[in-house]
């Protein structure tokens, strides 16, 4: 499968900055942190801590998304 590239466009220089750094992170590393995140929102709740554990709780869905990029980035690469 050929790649098709848009010559028409390029990333921009912060763009371009992040996908460098984040491509040197494990895949893994975001699936983790997704993890973490759960297990640290459930500890929360069984202490009683609502309000903060639904806070917590909430970054689950983006660690992943983070982790989707991530891969990406690895797999088509930057311009």
């Amino acid at each position: 499968m050929e790649n098709i590239v848009n010559q028409q466009h390029d990333e921009g220089e912060v763009a371009k900055a992040i996908e460098n750094q984040t491509a040197k992170l494990p895949s893994d590393t975001f699936l983790w942190a997704s993890v973490g995140a759960m297990g640290l929102s459930l500890a929360l709740q069984c202490l009683g801590k609502k309000h903060v554990s639904l806070f917590i709780g909430q970054w689950a869905a983006p660690f992943l998304l983070f982790g989707i990029y991530n891969k990406i980035v690895k797999v088509e690469g930057n311009d």
